[in-house]
């Protein structure tokens, strides 16, 4: 299974840092028996190794040298490879830049580096099929800062509200499984749809009109976006304070989510 980690943003909202946002520091983990630092982009890709990715793919910018600095080619459990997103231009084209590393036949799963959310094995909950993606959903306070899922009784997508005033439910997706062909089928509409949909859930809801079909799994308990500096708060707050362990104070699911802004 792969994993697609969508790190190229600049990070405007919370700079200025000295490095890339993924690598910003929040909570800390266990080096056998030794407390480290744990940076943000962390806790995602320990959770796609949680649902059974073996293979990470990074996209990156040309001038975020200091993640693969970081990470390197490996991680517990999984290996790592990094591609690039020469421009800025958007969260579909980052997660397509992935591609050419994916076969059809392959789960996939995608989550986004600068978030922390709960519980952990979220998405070990998530089985999809061939033309289906499955959503793992959060409720949030302000669902108008994120991508707001829209379902119905039997738990399929009907519509993902971008950033949308006024947005009829109050849970949003943090991560999302798929299949390789599915990925490769979204990147054809894209492309179709002259690579106009900066959001994924624009592109969602032609792939709905398609006939594509999404489902949305209301497991989430705590959702938080550490890109800005109140989501940095928060994070810190979820997690029991800077020097709580990830398998501490930190990993308490039932704790509300609190919506930071994106």
């Amino acid at each position: 299974m792969w994993g697609i980690v969508p790190a190229a943003g600049m990070g405007t909202r919370i700079q200025p840092l000295a490095f890339s946002k993924e690598l910003l520091p929040v909570g800390s983990r266990l080096d056998g028996t030794i407390e480290r630092p744990c940076t943000v982009s962390e806790y995602l890709i320990r959770r796609m190794v949680r649902a059974g990715a073996d293979k990470i793919c990074m996209v990156i910018s040309a001038n975020k040298s200091d993640i693969v600095a970081y990470y390197g080619g490996e991680v517990p459990g999984a290996s790592l490879a990094y591609v690039v997103q020469p421009e800025p231009a958007g969260l579909c084209d980052a997660i397509f830049r992935a591609l050419p590393l994916l076969g059809r036949d392959e789960d996939v799963v995608v989550g986004l580096p600068d978030t922390i959310w709960f519980p952990e094995d979220a998405l070990t909950s998530v089985r999809v099929g061939d033309r289906e993606i499955g959503f793992v959903l959060f409720p949030v306070e302000r669902p108008e800062l994120f991508d707001a899922v829209s379902l119905n009784e039997a738990g399929e997508v009907r519509e993902i509200q971008v950033k949308q005033q006024g947005a009829r439910s109050n849970w949003i997706w943090g991560a999302f499984r798929l299949k390789g062909s599915t990925l490769h089928e979204l990147y054809e509409l894209w492309c179709e749809r002259d690579k106009a949909d900066p959001y994924l859930g624009t592109l969602v809801n032609a792939y709905l009109e398609r006939g594509g079909r999404a489902y949305g799994a209301r497991i989430g308990k705590a959702y938080v976006d550490v890109g800005t500096l109140h989501g940095y708060r928060e994070a810190l707050e979820l997690l029991g304070g800077v020097h709580g362990s990830l398998n501490g104070a930190g990993s308490d699911p039932d704790r509300s989510a609190r919506a930071g802004s994106r």
